[in-house]
């Protein structure tokens, strides 16, 4: 079943045409278009880390483990 579920692969196993020119493209579209904004809920789980932090400093050290 696994041999008829799958295509032969014979002689020709690589791509038809080189991939590499087209991910330089796109890591290139995604340089220029600057920074990615952070989202909000990033910013509120950092703030709730530091406020948690800030209430049991003993827990500091296990934070930075966990890191």
């Amino acid at each position: 079943m696994l041999r008829e579920a799958l295509p032969p692969l014979g002689a020709d196993a690589e791509p038809d045409r080189d991939l590499w020119p087209a991910m330089l493209r796109r890591m290139d579209e995604q340089n220029s278009r600057g920074a990615v904004p952070v989202p909000w809920f990033d910013w509120a789980l950092a703030g709730g880390l530091v406020a948690f932090a800030a209430i049991a400093p003993r827990t500091i050290p296990v934070i930075l483990y966990y890191l």
